[in-house]
């Protein structure tokens, strides 16, 4: 069936939004009072990191860093998460010519204090299971990626430069529940990755990476969209980054474009339709300031349930095409940007 943005069922307690109108934060701050609940002034959205993750207590905390690097050839990708009673770790291959997937994860229940736990973005992270192992360690450069698995070696160097924009915003459900993410695209890398013993270069200027950062308190049943997609076109540098389903009703999005470096936040929820029971059909993205249509490539499924716990993922990589506006009212054309767009339900 076509699904489009449906509103979530209210959260008691949860913040009410007429007009969304964004606050922009210039200043660090907490995202918790000392009792544990969101700092009302932590809510916005910031062009550089500023949010401090003092999370406390123990139970429904998430914490998270996802890598993607995309060619026109291939995508890979490194987890890693701790959600207080559950760790993951995940690396995966997709192969755009031939269609195929490969890679692993690992699950951790009860994993102990410390470690992944107190991830707080900028310190060296690393978790190796029986089948897996992924490091992502800050440097002067920006981040060098690291995973391994059975059939796949992943060694990068991501360039970030000083001073660099980014999106971070807070999404409040309620003062109990929020989230806060950072989105990072359109960032340079090179490396290798090998495959069944196959190397294949990640070259600078032919690859670009995407970083997911995230630090919250979820409810238990959660919904959403995500697309991200990096790229050229006309000269001009495109970053598209934009999600649904989890932050309607709230004051929040995480709407933005980036273009040649500056990025443009959208406050509104966009209009998202695709098929869910064909999920290579085109899908399409539009809002005031755009018009996209991403066709893609290839679609992976992934389900995880245990009942109680479960975790679905309808991701697809494929490419963006239309019409985007920047602040100004100055339009922009996207042909054949490369991204991903997803559905994902969490139960956790």
């Amino acid at each position: 069936m076509t699904r489009r943005v449906a509103m979530p069922d209210r959260i008691p307690g949860a913040f009410s939004v007429g007009t969304r109108t964004e606050r922009e934060i210039d200043r660090p701050v907490d995202m918790c009072l000392a009792n544990g609940r969101l700092n009302p002034d932590a809510v916005g959205w910031s062009r550089t990191p500023l949010h401090r993750a003092n999370l406390k207590g123990w139970g429904r905390n998430k914490r998270f860093e996802w890598w993607g690097i995309m060619t026109e050839d291939f995508v890979v990708t490194a987890n890693i998460s701790h959600h207080d009673y559950r760790a993951n770790i995940a690396s995966t291959f997709v192969d755009l010519k031939t269609r195929q997937t490969c890679g692993a994860r690992e699950n951790r229940w009860l994993p102990p204090v410390g470690g992944l736990s107190h991830m707080d973005g900028t310190a060296p992270l690393s978790a190796a299971g029986r089948t897996i192992e992924v490091r992502m360690t800050p440097n002067a450069m920006g981040t060098a990626l690291y995973a391994k698995s059975a059939r796949v070696l992943l060694e990068a160097q991501v360039f970030e430069e000083p001073g660099r924009e980014s999106m971070g915003v807070l999404v409040p459900w309620s003062d109990r529940l929020f989230q806060y993410t950072r989105k990072n695209n359109c960032l340079l890398v090179e490396g290798r990755v090998v495959v069944d013993g196959i190397e294949r270069a990640i070259t600078r200027g032919d690859a670009y990476a995407i970083h997911d950062h995230g630090r919250g308190r979820w409810p238990y049943d959660t919904l959403w969209n995500w697309a991200a997609a990096s790229g050229d076109t006309d000269g001009h540098q495109i970053g598209l980054q934009f999600g649904a389903k989890w932050t309607a009703g709230t004051p929040s999005t995480e709407n933005v474009l980036r273009i040649d470096g500056r990025l443009h936040k959208i406050s509104d929820e966009l209009d998202w339709t695709y098929d869910t029971a064909d999920w290579m059909k085109p899908w399409t993205i539009k809002g005031d300031r755009v018009d996209l249509t991403f066709t893609p490539v290839i679609h992976h499924h992934h389900l995880f349930d245990r009942v109680v716990i479960s975790a679905r993922l309808d991701q697809c990589f494929g490419h963006f095409d239309g019409t985007i506006v920047a602040d100004d009212g100055q339009p922009f054309h996207v042909a054949r940007v490369l991204g991903l767009a997803e559905e994902v339900r969490r139960k956790w």
